[in-house]
């Protein structure tokens, strides 16, 4: 599709970013995307430089940015600041660190629940659902 100079209706807009029309409201409620003057009698126009953002934004959530994030990363979108921008995006890749550190430390623990369910025997108590009522971790996970 070819991307005229604001000549989009905001379904054709859509349509060309790869969202749909509603993620075109949100992000306009949002303050990520301004919506254009409606001319006298007429409807809203959008142009590439509309689609650009749109895709901008889909990318950076991608990525992990909040939409708060997102609008910061907008504020630089000229690419001149790049220190500024590599501060934000070191700061996401700090948190995504410690959210994989967190699902390691959660994996450890189930798979030692799991392999504990696999092997009781008899009428034992089922130890997930023991560890759970009692808000306990498994003693020997190495977990903290």
């Amino acid at each position: 599709m070819e991307i005229g100079s604001e000549n989009l209706t905001i379904g054709a807009f859509a349509k060309a970013a790869g969202v749909n029309v509603e993620t075109i409201r949100f992000y306009q409620r949002k303050g990520l995307l301004l919506e254009p003057e409606r001319p006298y009698g007429s409807i809203r126009r959008y142009g590439a430089a509309d689609v650009t953002r749109v895709r901008f934004v889909k990318s950076a959530q991608r990525l992990g940015f909040s939409l708060d994030e997102i609008a910061d990363l907008l504020k630089l979108e000229d690419g001149t600041h790049c220190a500024e921008a590599s501060r934000l995006a070191e700061h996401k890749l700090r948190d995504i660190q410690e959210k994989l550190a967190d699902l390691g430390r959660m994996e450890a623990v189930l798979t030692q629940l799991v392999c504990a369910c696999h092997s009781r025997r008899g009428k034992v108590s089922c130890p997930l659902i023991a560890s759970l009522r009692q808000g306990e971790e498994p003693r020997d996970a190495g977990v903290v």
